[in-house]
Formats: structure tokens, C-alpha cells, sequence
């Protein structure tokens, strides 16, 4: 994804005294009183935090046994994926992640195909096939939920400073979303949903080679398909999921996604659900703007559609962004929180 890091700057407050005397006697029996203020909730703090403030900073503790989401085989499917090596849009290894996934669903029991565009290599202008993977359950649902991921990677590590030109896997930024989704495929046939839900893949979301290419093919490709040749369904809500791996998880909520009036009820759904179960990673204020697939997916395609990432992570777009870097634990809690909002939300 592209991404504007817009952090919110507390801004400076005015205090205008009209009219005040402000005697000595006063000062000091201000300044005890706001001492003795500073004491008690300082000790109120410690009291809920105990010696670690982590709890502020957006840390549960939560372990994998605590959550009802199989982390440690998501973090499987996430090394399986990276053991392929590159999966640029185009490329052998592309394709060998698609033939995986195909399997993988199809065995569990969705209906699985593919949706084939062609675009012109940004390089050299030649036709490169292309295909987002659509993977449907309960596809008699005329109303569904749209759950999403890039499953292409960056051709190559643009941003590493020792070599830009590397071998980038693309565990975080392509690889959690994807593993994810493949561990919750084996829930679904079994979860009592109030909605159909597809499940799809998105390719050329990076399929550049220097940074302000354009982005966003497969998406654009989806949302305009949508739109122009309705299917005979619609997407209640559509949930994009980005870079949930890190091991150091901290999710803020995307400023478009709370800026569009349709998808803030959505943003505070997910967050809601994320608080009843304890999984505080995900923190309830706006940071980054990102420019991502569901840009195109809610202005182009008119589905109400949240972004769901890390963006606070150091190794994007360089070759450590690697299995190392991600954690089972973190795939756990955003896949818990991802399934319970599924199960309970109804038309």
C-alpha cells in the first residue's frame, strides 16, 4: 500500500484569564492540591497496571490457549506462504501461492474462482495476466460480508537500505492477511452466520517498481466489476485486512475509515469486539491515513469497507519483513476478533 503517516499532533491550549487575582495564599494551595491529584491517580495507575504499563500502550494478556482462534496454525500457513519465496503479480511463485490456495478452500468446501484481468508490465509494457481469487461460502446469501487481503507482494524490497533490489517475502505485508483468512476457512462451515461471506484475494496491489507507481490494480479491477456489472448480491461490509502479523501488534483506527460516514459504524463494530474480548492491541484512536485496496473498494464499488492494519511497522518494504517478524499470537487475536464479529452480526 501507499500510506500518508498523518499522527495526530495534540494541539496547543489558549487559557485566557479575564479579570482573575490570583493571590499567593492561592497559588499554593493550588499547586498542593494539584500535587495531591497527580499522587492519587498516579497510584490509581499503578493499581490497574500493576509495574507494566502495557495495558496503556495496547497489550493484552492474552495467551494462545486464552483465544478461541488457532493462531499457531495460521502462523504455519504464514510460513508455508513465505517458503515460496517472491509472489509478485505475474510471477511463477504468483502462481504456485494460487494453486495452494485454491486446494486449500476448495478441500474445506467454498466455491472458489478465479476473476482474470491483464495489465501492462509498468516497466517494459507487456501484458501481464493477472487474478483475484474469489472464495464464496454460503453463496445462496444474497447479502454478504466481504473479507479481503493483497496476496501479491512487492516485486522487490524498495525501501531496504542495503539492498532495494532483494528477495522481499512479504510476510507481514501480503502473507499475515492471506494466512489469516486460510485459518479461518477451516471455522466457516461451522459458525452460524446472519450473512454469506467471500472470502477475496486481491492481486496487483504492488506491482511496482518504484514508489509512486500505481497501485491498487486488483482492487480497482474488483470494485469496478462490482459496480458496473452488479452480481445478484450485495456486500453489506467489507473488512480489509493488511499487515496483522506484526509481533509488536498495535492497531489504530485508518482515518478514512472513520471518516466515511458508512464504514465508522463498521470501525466501531470490529473495535467494539475487540474491547469485549479483552484483545487490546487494537486501540480505539485515529493515526495513520492509508491509501489502500479499500479506497477503491468503497469509492469505486460503493462497499463500506474499513481498513484493517499496523502500519507501525519497521520492517515494511524491506527484506526483514519476514515469519520472524509476525507472531502467532498476534494472527490469534486479530482472527478471534475477526470471527466474533462475524458470528454476531446480523442484518
Amino acid at each position: 500500500m501507499d500510506a500518508n503517516r498523518n499522527s495526530s499532533i495534540p494541539g496547543r491550549q489558549t487559557i485566557r484569564r479575564r479579570g482573575l487575582r490570583i493571590s499567593g495564599r492561592t497559588v499554593l494551595l493550588g499547586g498542593l492540591c494539584a500535587a495531591v491529584c497527580v499522587v492519587v491517580v498516579s497510584l490509581g495507575l499503578f493499581h490497574h497496571l500493576g509495574t507494566n504499563s502495557s495495558v496503556e500502550a495496547g497489550v493484552s494478556r492474552l495467551r494462545l490457549e486464552d483465544i478461541r482462534f488457532n493462531g499457531t496454525r495460521a502462523y504455519e500457513y504464514l510460513k508455508r506462504i513465505c517458503a515460496i519465496g517472491s509472489r509478485s503479480s505475474g510471477s511463477a511463485g504468483m502462481e504456485a501461492q494460487r494453486k495452494l490456495l485454491t486446494e486449500h478452500f476448495t478441500s474445506l468446501g467454498a466455491q472458489v474462482r478465479r476473476q482474470e484481468f491483464r495489465v501492462k508490465h509498468p516497466v517494459d509494457g507487456t501484458e501481464v495476466a493477472l487474478a483475484n481469487l474469489i472464495v464464496q461460502w454460503h453463496p445462496e446469501s444474497k447479502q454478504r460480508i466481504l473479507l479481503c487481503t493483497h496476496y501479491d507482494t512487492l516485486p522487490f524490497p524498495m525501501r531496504d537500505r542495503r539492498n532495494p533490489r532483494g528477495l522481499f517475502v512479504g510476510a507481514n505485508d501480503g502473507g499475515s492477511g492471506v494466512a489469516l483468512l486460510m485459518e479461518l476457512g477451516n471455522e466457516m462451515r461451522g459458525l452460524d452466520l446472519g450473512y454469506g461471506v467471500d472470502f477475496v484475494f486481491l492481486d496487483g496491489e504492488e506491482f511496482v517498481f518504484v514508489p509512486d507507481g500505481r497501485y491498487f490494480l486488483g482492487s480497482e479491477h474488483f470494485a469496478r466489476r462490482y459496480a458496473e456489472d452488479p452480481p445478484g448480491y450485495r456486500y453489506r461490509w467489507g473488512v480489509l485486512l493488511d499487515m496483522i502479523g506484526d509481533a509488536d501488534l498495535q492497531i489504530f483506527q485508518e482515518r478514512n475509515s472513520m471518516f466515511w460516514k458508512d464504514t465508522r459504524p463498521l470501525v466501531e463494530a470490529i473495535w467494539g469486539t475487540a474491547r469485549r474480548l479483552g484483545v487490546r492491541e487494537f486501540i480505539a484512536k485515529k493515526k495513520h491515513e492509508i491509501n489502500d485496496d479499500h479506497l477503491m473498494l468503497h469509492n469505486l464499488g460503493g462497499i463500506p469497507t474499513c481498513d484493517i492494519i499496523d502500519f507501525d511497522y519497521p520492517a515494511w518494504h524491506t527484506q526483514g519483513d519476514t515469519p520472524e517478524r509476525c507472531s502467532a499470537l498476534s494472527l490469534a487475536k486479530v482472527g478471534w476478533v475477526i470471527r466474533q464479529w462475524l458470528v454476531t452480526t446480523r442484518p
